[in-house]
């Protein structure tokens, strides 16, 4: 059985700094071992959208995925905890994220 969650974040409202976090984020930038540590975590498939400064992440997982599993394994991945330090020099927590979140789970409130 696979799910899917919705996630939001925003970035710093720098036109700069956004391009510099696309750039990162493009085929062939993302660290192998922050796309490795995805797969291993149940994540099937993953996708980061932009508008402005806001980001949008939708991910599918299989039944073995839990979000406490994810944070206990990148925090002991040194890579992923390197990836995130230099993704947090782009990004903001949302106004209403609780203190440490940065992507913050959205309620999904349509569906047809």
């Amino acid at each position: 059985m696979t799910k899917r969650y919705c996630l939001a974040l925003d970035l710093k409202d720098d036109p700069e700094l956004i391009n510099e976090y696309k750039h990162f984020h493009s085929p062939g930038q993302v660290w192998p071992e922050v796309l490795k540590s995805i797969k291993d975590s149940a994540i099937l498939h993953m996708e980061i959208h932009h508008t402005g400064n806001r980001l949008f992440m939708i991910m599918e997982v299989d039944g073995h995925f839990t979000f406490e599993k994810k944070i206990k394994m990148d925090a002991t991945n040194e890579k992923v905890q390197d990836w995130e330090k230099l993704m947090w020099q782009f990004q903001q927590a949302m106004p209403h994220a609780k203190p440490g979140e940065k992507w913050v789970l959205m309620d999904k409130i349509f569906e047809v």
